[in-house]
């Protein structure tokens, strides 16, 4: 039975991921999509490495696991985290929300692809579809607007880059026996160090300094990066991975709200319907079979994703 505790944890969580969306908004205002991620990711490290020092662990040892953490730290956490910024130049943050509840369909198709999904059951398959058709219904290309269409394929890949994260740590991360803790800190240390290296060439653009965009990303960085890990982390020891990842369709709802109260969005009825459809077809696609050889649940990806993380 979820405790109080782990109620509380969860609703803190879908506070702290959902609202990323308003707070990359707020984050644009003073610095580029680069700039953000770069703070994000560098005060996320800090973050969970003092968790690491605290628990008196350790961080990886070996060129090959930290080459594994390099490539699931550029699809989980730098290329999407830079995609959203470049989104929400143009894409309301509730829509970017909404977009981002796609990863788990993503996440199934492309594991069928790559032969990480076996079979696919006909529910499965439905929920495929219905998601999918979902996503149809948010970008209307039937409307003939462009205006947001760039930003919303950016955001799409950065929900496809969530799911090819996701299959590449369950394949080479889940079967080590590091604490998630562990992973989480060595994988922002590696994003840390794969955005510094994009400065040069892609965030060297003027900053303009103000509470807003210093709180937001901020924010971002220690509590949507940092601290949303460490309760990710235990309601997955409460409560299982399955339960810890609800928290995926309590984030859209959670972005649509704050951006029509806090930056007065239109909720449109079409981006409604287009959520619940997509939270529905997600609810049919994750749905696993009732008997199930027996085998480890893979590791969740701590990201706005799990939907991103």
């Amino acid at each position: 039975m979820t405790s109080k505790g782990n109620l509380v944890r969860l609703g803190l969580l879908a506070l702290f991921w959902g609202s990323s969306f308003l707070w990359i908004k707020f984050a644009l205002t003073g610095f580029s999509p680069v700039q953000i991620v770069l703070i994000r990711v560098g005060l996320g490290a800090l973050v969970l490495l003092a968790v690491v020092r605290v628990q008196r662990l350790r961080l990886p040892r070996g060129g090959r696991l930290w080459g594994h953490l390099v490539v699931a730290a550029f699809f989980s956490n730098v290329l999407p985290f830079t995609l959203f910024g470049i989104g929400e130049l143009t894409v309301d943050s509730g829509m970017a929300g909404v977009l981002n509840a796609t990863v788990p369909l993503w996440t199934v198709l492309l594991g069928l692809v790559v032969g990480q999904e076996r079979r696919i059951s006909v529910i499965r398959a439905i929920g495929l579809a219905i998601g999918f058709a979902g996503t149809l219904v948010i970008f209307a290309p039937w409307q003939g607007a462009t205006s947001e269409l760039g930003g919303a394929l950016a955001i799409t890949a950065a929900a496809v880059s969530y799911g090819i994260g996701a299959l590449y740590m369950a394949r080479f991360l889940a079967g080590e026996g590091l604490p998630p803790v562990v992973v989480s800190a060595a994988q922002m240390i590696s994003a840390t160090a794969l955005i510094t290296l994009a400065v040069p060439f892609a965030g060297l653009q003027p900053v303009h300094l103000s509470f807003a965009s210093v709180g937001a990303v901020t924010v971002l960085g220690v509590l949507g990066t940092g601290i949303a890990f460490i309760f990710f982390y235990r309601l997955i020891a409460d409560e299982g991975p399955t339960s810890a990842t609800t928290v995926a369709y309590l984030m859209p709802l959670v972005s649509v709200l704050l951006g029509a109260l806090v930056l007065q969005e239109e909720i449109g009825l079409r981006v409604v319907l287009g959520m619940v459809v997509v939270l529905a077809g997600v609810m049919l696609a994750r749905r696993q079979p009732k008997v199930a050889a027996a085998a480890p649940e893979p590791l969740p990806v701590p990201t706005a994703a799990t939907a991103g993380k």
